[in-house]
């Protein structure tokens, strides 16, 4: 491995948290929270470390696409730890593991929390865990490579690392322009958010912290009452488009703004995503039409959920732990799914799902008719074998380490339907699982240890896997 180029990537992103604390640092001074002192302590310490690691003379030659795995792998752990300094030092955690699980439910855009009463931390804090689901929704590197340049073969490999989904792909040929593209319009839809929800009633704390937290398909309230607490149809109607267009693929509104209309309404995987909400929410409003006392209200609750469901953001309105035991099924299944490829959300992929089944009836065929050549295609075109089988080697991992980390923290002495959603809930970046971690509850429950499980769970989930492997693989160290 490159081991200097390693240290310097590392150092730039460590310098970038700490000028993306400032904010969190203004707000903080701007309230007179107390939180200030951590803040500021953070980002001097970040900044040193940081500007020390830059230093390092970097040699000639490239990075590989091993190096960019392990940077990606080993800045999401350095930066979720420096991150939960400010939450820790603020005194609003009992413990380092705590802290760190809510800041790594945080960039990891998981929204799961151990707060029964978010209200009672800093303004500063508050405004901090929320901007972190902004900051790792899109990508920390890819915001990294937006405002410190980089080779652009050397930035592909981190790309490919972070960003979620079977296939990661430029906009344009240089990768840095690509970056800009997807966080102009990554904030400018957030900005959008933020002014309706300011219109429609919400005070500008709320109204930036909410939209961080929609943008990045997150989930932090700034509240114990959360978005319920609004009780307003406007500001939950709202949520539910923002949240489903987040959950598209980003590639799709470049192709909106090249005018390419046709490419981009006819995206298989967009129809799909679109097609599953649907019938999910008719299906979902029809179970609970009894419970949610008449069809508005149905519609009204099942079309939320569906949308923070499947796009892995994690508010909720209702507790639907009471729902029928279709709805919470169905909603398990939507957890698993999760939204399109090279969006904000978490889960599966809806491109690796229907690549998943393609591949099935391909299978069929083939056995079939041994002689035909049968092709799995997406939006017309073959799918490569190489992304057959990565799809399939990601599919089998997925299942095998939820079941694991199930075991795992079953240690805890929890029961299954909440160490099992409880993991699936993290693995899949969602936030709110069934049970004892249902959407009223959190994850205080558990003891610190499998805090620090769990939040490994989210960064495996968050990065796919193989990063996260690929960083304690004895062979990816040898040069």
């Amino acid at each position: 491995m490159n081991k200097r180029i390693i240290v310097k990537t590392i150092g730039k992103i460590i310098l970038t948290e700490a000028m993306l604390m400032l904010p969190s640092l203004l707000i903080s001074l701007i309230y007179q929270d107390g939180d200030a002192i951590g803040f500021l302590l953070t980002i001097i310490g970040a900044g040193i470390a940081g500007t020390g690691l830059m230093r390092v003379k970097q040699p000639e030659g490239r990075m590989s696409s091993r190096d960019g795995y392990f940077i990606v792998a080993s800045a999401w752990i350095f930066i979720s730890l420096i991150g939960a300094i400010p939450l820790y030092i603020g005194g609003g955690f009992e413990s380092f593991p705590s802290a760190l699980f809510e800041i790594v439910s945080g960039f990891t855009t998981t929204g799961a929390s151990v707060l029964a009463r978010p209200e009672d931390l800093g303004h500063g804090v508050l405004f901090w865990r929320s901007f972190t689901h902004w900051i790792g929704g899109m990508g920390v590197l890819v915001f990294v490579m937006m405002v410190m340049p980089m080779e652009n073969d050397n930035s592909m490999h981190l790309v490919r690392a972070e960003v979620p989904g079977p296939t990661a792909g430029k906009l344009v040929p240089r990768m840095r322009t690509t970056s800009m593209i997807l966080y102009g319009i990554y904030g400018i839809m957030t900005l959008v958010l933020a002014i309706l929800l300011l219109i429609f009633g919400l005070k500008p704390f709320d109204s930036f912290c909410i939209a961080f937290g929609t943008a990045g398909t997150g989930g932090f309230a700034v509240s114990s009452a959360g978005i319920a607490g609004y009780n307003s149809l406007a500001v939950e109607m709202i949520l539910s488009i923002f949240m489903l267009l987040f959950g598209v693929n980003f590639s799709v509104y470049h192709l909106i703004l090249l005018k390419k209309f046709k490419d981009a309404f006819f995206d298989e995987e967009v129809r799909i995503y679109f097609g599953i909400v649907a019938v999910s929410t008719l299906a979902i409003a029809w179970n609970i039409f009894h419970y949610a006392g008449g069809l508005g209200n149905a519609l009204r609750q099942s079309l939320f959920q569906v949308a923070s469901i499947i796009t892995t953001s994690g508010f909720a309105t209702v507790d639907f732990e009471c729902w029928p035991e279709f709805s919470k099924h169905l909603l398990v299944l939507l957890m698993v799914i999760g939204a399109c490829a090279g969006s904000t959300g978490g889960g599966m992929k809806v491109s690796r799902v229907l690549i998943l089944v393609k591949s099935f009836f391909a299978e069929i065929r083939q056995i079939i008719n041994p002689r035909e050549i049968v092709t799995v295609r997406i939006n017309g075109k073959p799918i490569n074998k190489k992304t057959l089988n990565s799809t399939r080697v990601y599919a089998a991992a997925y299942m095998i380490l939820v079941c694991v980390f199930t075991v795992i923290i079953s240690l805890d002495g929890l029961d299954l339907t909440t160490n099992f959603t409880a993991v699936l809930s993290c693995f899949n970046n969602i936030g709110p699982g069934l049970n004892r971690v249902g959407p009223m509850a959190n994850f205080s429950v558990y003891s610190d240890w499998v805090k620090v499980v769990l939040s490994v769970v989210m960064l495996t989930g968050r990065l796919e896997i193989f990063p996260m492997f690929l960083l304690f693989a004895r062979s990816a160290h040898d040069r």
